[in-house]
């Protein structure tokens, strides 16, 4: 007979760390080929939520499957920085200390900023500990370390020497608030009813929902198959403006809906993304009207000053009183552009910033994906990248705040010059001049986090990267394809020659019971730690994959949770009664009935059933399977069969081949949970009596 031991979960954690067995070089048997992930760094400004724990299980249930399989399983972990997403967090906890980030030097407020994310990564770390993640932490890695930082921006040096870095000025995404440039894809389009108003332009009328930027208007423009306004294209038209006379081009461009409003677009190519490149195919001068902070510049005559929604009031006042509004639409429904931190409105501004010319970039993504040598588990999200890297646009990397990586540019203060290198620069190759400052913004934090799976093995000269590069998974979520996995894929391609993963795993949203979003507002967010406190682990972890197909949402609640808790106790007293009856020490020979067999030869069929699964990346099918097997075959109908035998047989070799076959078919059992339940299946493995291991991952499969 033997006891069940019973063990803690950190009790089980601290022995696969003592083990060593998250270092791959440290496993016993000789594993020659290599599986890696390289963990999709979380965020270090906050505690980790359900999101991140559905990854972690994805990912940790691929290690301890490959590892148990032989290879030589490397899961690297890591924080990253976060760039923006940190800035606002910590300008938050500023603000209730009754500080602004404005009036805090530049070096004080990095300091600060570093010392924040460290005391996060500890606290990510520890509950990445306790979801079970199986990571090696001797190779952990943040995207601000120096060896990071450096590689980074020497890939900005060597773009720039290849002519796929420039800096522009040209009309970017601009947030008045955080004071900030963002890219297209960092822009969120909210859905409102504002007034529609029809001005009068001269002879002609235009329909516009922005009439405070008419100060900074250049052009009108009508599609060139517009009958009604054939004879205007290619004149000017002047009228009495708000602060004097005014003359206008009339263009001809088909990006002009002749069914929006009267057909006439005004063109205000320093406030609008569209206008912008409308005055640029019309040779079209930009003026700038509204400044950095959202208020109305010098160029506005009396609504200087103005924020933009009081000045809109005020000019609208000014146009009915000299008879130009034609008439008002108060249910106008458009799309608008806003941070989508603070939720204000994105004020486009031309300012120079640094950009990466994509589409050389992208025709080596497309041409990874669609020759194969980069898969998707889902079809959907492959055509989904592939259509956004067809269409791509060039990318702005500058960021007007403090916390990230430096541009590694210098301008000279004799004749403006960047001048861009690793190192400070002497003197200035154009003037000669020697006084240069170090370009104040810094990089997107997409540019260093698209480099993330070549950096975090040590690129370029590491043994690190030369045995595990490229890596085999990208797991994350589907809501990064265009942020992330598409920017690692080209950035990997272009400073590696190689893709920087072989295949792509998405998992979606999760869902509550109710296929609602989680969110703090509508309380049904579930924290994972906190649940896991209550019901284990594993238990989180089963509830988040079990039936979680690929790249859609997964439907978790505490009841799905409370359920797996249940199959973590069925594991433990089933183990609890096969151990009852074992003997380590007996003499006795086994006399297998048929039925042992067969059920032993079941078992080894089902066995290569879940190895294909989860080698075919169904761990949902996987999980569930197994599930059911353990619970209604295993325990409800074999055990339940061989219980006449163990207690009542008088034939020793007949009870021995009953409790030999149960404890066979236990050890087969918790080796395939072990990848989805580790916790439970390690805590029976260290009761077994024939264990040839000092932990369960470092078992054979076979």
């Amino acid at each position: 007979m033997i006891e069940l031991k019973s063990l803690k979960e950190d009790e089980i954690y601290e022995l696969w760390e003592k083990s060593g067995y998250f270092n791959p070089d440290n496993l016993p048997r000789k594993n020659r080929k290599p599986y890696t992930i390289i963990m999709p760094p979380p965020n270090a400004n906050g505690a980790l939520h359900l999101g991140h724990a559905l990854g972690i299980a994805i990912e940790d249930a691929f290690i301890r499957f490959y590892r148990l399989m032989g290879r030589k399983a490397l899961w690297v972990p890591g924080a990253d920085h976060a760039g923006f997403e940190t800035q606002v967090v910590f300008e938050k906890k500023l603000e209730k200390e009754g500080r602004n980030r404005f009036d805090i030097p530049r070096e004080e407020l990095w300091r600060e900023m570093y010392a924040f994310t460290q005391e996060n990564r500890k606290t990510m770390e520890n509950q990445l500990r306790k979801l079970g993640a199986s990571c090696d932490w001797s190779r952990k890695k943040f995207t601000l370390d120096e060896d990071i930082i450096r590689e980074t921006q020497r890939s900005f040096v060597e773009l720039h020497k290849q002519g796929l870095i420039y800096r522009g000025s040209r009309l970017v995404n601009w947030c008045p608030k955080h004071q900030t440039a963002f890219s297209e894809l960092e822009v969120k389009y909210v859905e409102r009813v504002d007034p529609l108003y029809y001005v009068k332009y001269g002879p002609l009328s235009v329909a516009t929902a922005r009439p405070e930027t008419i100060f900074g208007d250049t052009g009108l423009a009508v599609n060139p198959k517009d009958k009604r306004y054939q004879d205007y294209i290619g004149k000017d038209i002047e009228f009495d403006g708000l602060l004097g006379k005014v003359k206008l081009p009339v263009v001809a461009d088909e990006s002009v809906d002749p069914d929006f409003g009267t057909g006439v677009v005004k063109v205000t190519p320093a406030h609008d993304m569209t206008d912008f490149e409308t005055g640029l195919k019309h040779d079209l001068p930009a003026k700038s009207v509204i400044d950095r902070y959202g208020k109305m510049n010098e160029f506005t005559g009396p609504y200087k000053g103005m924020k933009v929604a009081e000045a809109r009031a005020a000019v609208v006042v000014d146009l009915e009183k000299a008879g130009r509004i034609e008439k008002i639409d108060e249910n106008y429904r458009h799309s608008v552009a806003t941070c989508y931190k603070c939720g204000s409105l994105i004020e486009p501004a031309i300012l120079p910033q640094w950009y990466v010319k994509m589409k050389p970039l992208a025709a080596k993504g497309l041409e990874a994906v669609k020759s194969g040598k980069i898969k998707f588990v889902t079809e959907h999200f492959e055509k989904i990248y592939i259509h956004w890297l067809e269409n791509i646009h060039d990318w702005n990397i500058s960021r007007q705040i403090v916390w990230g990586i430096r541009i590694p540019a210098w301008f000279c203060a004799k004749c403006g010059e960047a001048v861009v290198s690793e190192k400070i620069p002497e003197r200035c190759p154009k003037c000669n001049g020697s006084i240069l400052e170090q370009d104040p913004d810094v990089l997107d934090t997409w540019f260093s986090s698209g480099q993330w799976p070549f950096l975090a093995l040590g690129f370029p000269k590491s043994r690190d990267f030369k045995t595990y590069y490229p890596t085999d998974l990208m797991e994350t979520g589907y809501d990064l394809v265009f942020f992330w996995v598409s920017r690692m894929i080209m950035l990997g391609l272009w400073r590696t020659k190689k893709p920087p993963f072989r295949n792509v795993y998405f998992h979606g949203m999760v869902r509550d019971k109710d296929r609602q979003k989680m969110s703090k507002s509508k309380g049904n967010v579930i924290d994972p730690l906190g649940v896991a406190e209550i019901y284990g682990a594993d238990a989180v972890r089963m509830a988040l994959i079990v039936g979680n197909t690929p790249g859609l949402d997964p439907v978790v609640s505490e009841d799905k949770i409370r359920a797996y808790r249940n199959f973590a106790t069925k594991i433990r007293n089933a183990a609890k009664f096969v151990l009852t009856y074992i003997e380590p020490d007996s003499k006795i020979k086994p006399r297998f009935s048929k039925k042992d067999l067969d059920n032993l030869r079941e078992l080894k069929i089902f066995k290569k059933e879940i190895e294909r699964d989860i080698e075919n990346f169904r761990l949902h099918e996987a999980s569930n399977k197994l599930y059911h097997y353990f619970w209604h075959v295993f325990a409800d109908k074999i055990i339940e069969e061989s219980k006449p035998r163990l207690k009542e047989n008088k034939d020793a070799a007949d009870k021995a081949a009953a409790g030999e076959t149960l404890l066979r078919m236990l050890r087969e059992l918790i080796k395939m949970l072990h990848p989805f339940m580790p916790f439970t299946t390690e805590e029976v493995y260290q009761s077994l009596p024939d264990k040839k291991q000092t932990c369960l991952m470092a078992e054979s499969w076979n």
